[in-house]
């Protein structure tokens, strides 16, 4: 009897232990969910105090009210740049007579939209969908920041778009003359470059590069040390005690190191603590880790699907179905669903290609010379995904 008492007594501890080891429906063990979320600014900017400085040092004279020089920042994605610049625009907004304006060239990617965001920023209000000139617009911009005796400083994020649309070099221009022709007008401009094979300052006009000049800030990915102190500092605020262990952390950042891109470890954390919830399990594993990874490393791919056009999502759809092939075989197949002609199919070719979603490469034929193949960077099912997620953009 004694035994048998013994045996219920121990059952109840495995039970009462397991319970603890479980999630009820009303328990999370996130402490801040939104700490893990990828576009969270965080209260200390770390392990970017030389880029910082750089970036600082230029923007300073806008505290005197003289024009700030301008900066072109630039680095591989998710080494820290965006998050730099809304650092220290949060900053600038605490002083009168300084209006910042932050804008996604992958979304903004002609000079009328950069323009129209401009618009947007300083009159609190869209612009006319139509009917309005870009002179009129850039006239209207102007003399409202004159009017208010305000510095404007615009940063233009993921500025390759605007150069993979061959508009890179007219906004800049419009932008870095404009207090010739609204004397007074006070803009500074900062570019942030995600593509370092762009070559950015060589691929300007002329008239843009004589005034442009700008103080350089290069991010470089951050190492693994850098990486292992971003995301514990994270997971101190957003989880709760014991949910991450130190293991766990590591291999989170090892993987994060492979990708080097600091977002996918952020959105990896996140994703591996929801996978615990589902388990109803208080900790986070290395198998939570794994399976968020088949979704986070894929948010290059999953950012840029969604910033494409029809047409250019059009070409995807086809070397999806395809699974690539030689530039002419899929241009044919292109042009029977779509009818553009073969002067866009290489343009968007060429813009797919620098996104980095796609491969383009001279290879041999026997007997034939050359040929330009065609293969997506991606796996096809990870593409179509992505491409089914998002709605087609015109």
């Amino acid at each position: 009897m004694q035994r048998l008492n013994n045996h219920k007594s121990e059952v109840k501890v495995m039970k009462d232990s397991a319970s603890r080891d479980m999630l009820s429906w009303d328990e999370s063990v996130f402490r801040n969910e939104q700490i893990l979320e990828v576009d969270h600014m965080p209260e200390k900017f770390v392990h970017r105090e030389e880029q910082m400085s750089v970036i600082t040092s230029a923007l300073s004279p806008v505290l005197r009210k003289s024009r700030p020089l301008n900066v072109y920042a630039q680095g591989p994605p998710g080494t820290g740049k965006t998050t730099a610049i809304k650092f220290l625009f949060d900053e600038l907004e605490l002083y009168p007579k300084i209006k910042t304006v932050h804008i996604n060239c992958q979304f903004d990617s002609t000079r009328y939209s950069v323009f129209s965001r401009l618009f947007e920023s300083v009159f609190s209000y869209e612009p006319p969908s139509s009917g309005i000139s870009f002179k009129k617009l850039f006239r209207q911009v102007t003399e409202r920041i004159v009017e208010n005796d305000e510095t404007l400083i615009v940063a233009l994020d993921d500025v390759n778009y605007l150069f993979y649309e061959k508009e890179a070099s007219d906004t800049l221009y419009s932008l870095l003359r404009a207090h010739e022709i609204q004397q007074g007008a006070r803009i500074g401009v900062i570019i942030i470059s995600s593509d370092p094979a762009l070559g950015v300052i060589s691929r300007l006009d002329p008239r843009v590069q004589s005034v442009f000049r700008p103080e350089e800030a290069y991010f470089p990915p951050y190492d693994f040390t850098e990486i292992v102190d971003i995301l514990e500092t994270r997971v101190k605020i957003g989880f709760y005690e014991d949910v991450v262990s130190e293991d766990v952390l590591n291999y989170a950042a090892t993987l994060t190191a492979e990708k080097g891109d600091l977002r996918v470890g952020i959105d990896l954390l996140r994703r591996a603590g929801l996978n615990a919830e589902r388990r109803a399990s208080r900790e986070v594993i290395v198998e939570d880790i794994d399976k968020a990874y088949e979704s986070s490393k894929y948010m290059h791919l999953s950012q840029s699907i969604q910033s494409l056009t029809d047409s250019e999502k059009g070409l995807l759809h086809v070397l999806v179905d395809c699974s690539g092939g030689r530039a002419g075989d899929v241009y044919e197949v292109f042009h029977e669903q779509t009818g553009l002609g073969y002067t866009r199919y290489s343009e968007i070719v060429n813009k797919l290609e620098k996104v980095g979603v796609i491969a383009a490469a001279y290879k041999p034929v026997e007997g034939r010379g050359r040929s330009r193949e065609i293969e997506l960077v991606y796996k096809p099912d990870a593409v179509k995904v992505y491409l089914d997620r998002y709605s087609m953009k015109s």
